[in-house]
């Protein structure tokens, strides 16, 4: 990973924290907001994602000069150079039934490596900001460093399924994923957000969380407040995640290593791969 020669994480993320936090009223108001597109399966996105989108990346462009890659409007490739990827209602389903875990996600990514991780609540007042290798911070304030906690006595998140759907990793094996987890941890947790189970991993809330979305913006902000927090965030294969990796394993050094073992058990790292991607 190469950076430019003026690159500022700190002043990066100050300046990526106001245009989010000025964007925050629009996320409240349009709590509730209905589909206004539709994607691919039950898919869709409301016009507050789109007013978001917009709003939020151009003021990132203009103030920043970095490009914005984005789930509605897409953008240059999230692999190469500086590249600020968003995601302005991470669990849209959730905040279209007014169920408040809907998340604000954005990450700065620089040739595919999250640098930035900044994730929002706002229906909960909640934010977590982090850079790999230095701060990370909640509601403001340092938040402790991830430490050894075992499985057994963990919550875990687990991403969206549907047990007949096939895909990259069928539904049927993350099922059985699933099902040996539930053996093994404390708790599993399915919030219908992958940005908030990853916020809730950095922030000790949960003990690890796994993704099966092959989307950078899913998972870039996440992947860096885990490792902000002295985490771990790979692939299903145990490869550090980047943009374009397919899934996304995290957790404190211990229990990601409990969570490998029993994916290991499962055999879903060893499914067929295929172009289909997968939420």
């Amino acid at each position: 990973m190469t950076v430019p020669p003026d690159f500022d994480p700190q002043r990066l993320l100050a300046v990526a924290q106001g245009v989010l936090d000025s964007a925050t009223p629009m996320f409240v108001d349009g709590l509730g907001a209905r589909s206004s597109v539709a994607k691919k399966g039950d898919d869709f996105a409301t016009d507050v994602d789109l007013s978001l989108e917009r709003r939020i990346g151009s003021e990132l462009e203009d103030l920043t000069g970095y490009p914005v890659h984005g789930e509605e409007y897409g953008g240059p490739a999230a692999d190469h150079g500086p590249v600020w990827i968003l995601d302005p209602i991470d669990g849209t389903y959730n905040y279209s039934t007014g169920f408040p875990l809907a998340a604000m996600l954005l990450a700065l990514a620089v040739d595919g490596e999250p640098v930035i991780g900044i994730t929002r609540l706002p229906l909960l007042n909640q934010r977590f900001d982090g850079i790999v290798g230095g701060d990370f911070r909640v509601n403001g304030q340092p938040g402790a460093q991830l430490g050894e906690a075992p499985l057994s006595s963990a919550v875990i998140g687990c991403g969206a399924f549907n047990a007949r759907a096939g895909g990259r990793y069928r539904g049927a094996a993350r099922a059985d994923l699933y099902r040996a987890l539930s053996y093994r941890a404390s708790r599993l947790r399915m919030t219908g957000s992958t940005g908030t189970d990853l916020a809730y991993v950095a922030a000790g809330i949960f003990g690890g969380a796994v993704s099966f979305s092959a989307h950078a913006w899913d998972n870039a902000a996440g992947a860096a407040l885990v490792r902000a927090a002295g985490g771990a965030a790979t692939d299903v294969h145990g490869d550090p995640w980047r943009v374009g990796s397919r899934s996304l394993v995290s957790g404190g050094d211990r229990l990601h290593g409990e969570l490998m073992s029993v994916i290991a058990e499962t055999g879903l790292a060893g499914e067929n791969e295929n172009d289909e991607v997968d939420q």
